[in-house]
């Protein structure tokens, strides 16, 4: 079974930056899809960036520029750099993982808090 544990929310100030970690309990590359959803109150869940297994990435319009998505394979870590943040960004921030037969996993999820 899959384990997903997100480690480096927390409270910012507007402009700030964080860096969120995901470590999976299996290789990274045995994922087709590895990256990062958030949620935020009455909202629905929506992906803001992912990494596919051959390393291309894919970002949210709302975070294209300011959000880094990266891997390191040998620490079976998947990391979300957020840089200019905003208060807009605040949510509950959840790692996944996808299989080559679309099947996903899910962290326990992070709280990201962006204050004014």
């Amino acid at each position: 079974q899959v384990h997903l544990v997100e480690s480096g929310g927390g409270l910012v100030q507007a402009g700030g930056s964080l860096r969120l970690s995901c470590l999976t309990s299996v290789s990274i590359l045995s994922f087709k899809f590895m990256g990062w959803y958030r949620q935020a109150p009455g909202k629905q869940r929506e992906l803001v960036a992912s990494i596919a297994s051959g390393g291309s990435t894919n970002y949210a319009d709302s975070v294209q520029g300011r959000f880094t998505i990266s891997r390191d394979n040998a620490k079976s870590t998947v990391y979300l750099q957020m840089n200019g943040l905003k208060p807009e960004d605040t949510a509950v921030y959840y790692c996944y993982s996808e299989t080559f037969l679309h099947f996903k996993n899910w962290g326990q999820g992070t709280q990201v808090t962006v204050s004014s």
